[in-house]
């Protein structure tokens, strides 16, 4: 069995013997392959050094977050575009739309966004949306960007299932993380009305720590929560979510 933890900051433990205790969880867990999307230009040295520690196991995406976006933020992104030139990079992003934090960028959020998603296509990549309080946002911009190139991943979807449908129809993928084990997170009721060959599994750690060990930090290890939940929800064995998510996301990212 081979679960795929599609979108993880496992990069942030930037202790040496931690970070491969980190990954020896995931191995014993059987999460062996993780996708690593960067913020900022800053934490791209990070992404790096843990691809080239793991390079059978982790695979590095680039891009700039919502909330990263602020002023200036034409020349950060034009570091993290060149620093694509010396490394193979499997999606861009994580990029989109933050109205949880700051309403007042949305203008430039929206700029940057569209200009990753263009820098996606040059490149014939997917891309990772990350979307907070921006639904309406979000999907006004990919349906003017839409064509046979846009694809990838809702990150951390948390919609309904009208949004996860509409989702769908623009050639994305849903990655389903620790709010799908949450009381009151809402995916439990309307997921299993979508076929399971339209969902990814992710973590976003050190976030959203699924149960039974939220309240503490998350890690690619605790996918195996996720991939349980998903299991009970389709009625299902735990090999086959593995199978069928991990089989996913090899279309998604080639790899």
């Amino acid at each position: 069995m081979i679960l795929t933890d599609t979108h993880t900051h496992l990069y942030y433990q930037q202790d040496d013997q931690k970070r491969a205790e980190l990954i020896q969880r995931c191995l014993d867990n059987d999460v062996k392959r993780l996708f690593l999307p960067n913020v900022d230009a800053a934490s791209i040295p990070q992404v790096f050094q843990l691809v080239k520690e793991y390079p059978d196991m982790c695979y590095p995406m680039l891009g700039m977050h919502p909330c990263s976006v602020k002023e200036g933020w034409k020349a950060e992104l034009q570091v993290i575009r060149d620093s694509h030139k010396d490394n193979t990079i499997y999606a861009i992003g994580e990029i989109g739309i933050d109205l949880y934090w700051d309403k007042t960028t949305l203008d430039i959020q929206v700029q940057a966004f569209r200009e990753q998603i263009n820098w996606a296509k040059s490149l014939k990549l997917p891309i990772v949306i990350h979307c907070r309080d921006a639904f309406n946002e979000v999907f006004e911009v990919l349906e003017q960007e839409n064509d046979d190139d846009l694809h990838g991943i809702f990150h951390c979807f948390t919609g309904n299932l009208e949004q996860a449908q509409r989702a769908i129809d623009l050639g994305f993928y849903l990655g389903i993380g620790g709010v799908v084990t949450y009381k009151n997170g809402g995916l439990d009721k309307f997921l299993q009305q979508i076929d399971l060959s339209h969902i990814v599994l992710e973590t976003d750690s050190p976030y959203l720590t699924p149960v039974p060990h939220r309240g503490k930090p998350n890690e690619s290890s605790y996918l195996i929560y996720v991939a349980q939940k998903v299991a009970e929800l389709y009625q299902t064995d735990i090999s086959t979510v593995a199978d069928i998510t991990t089989a996913n996301s090899k279309k998604i990212f080639g790899v």
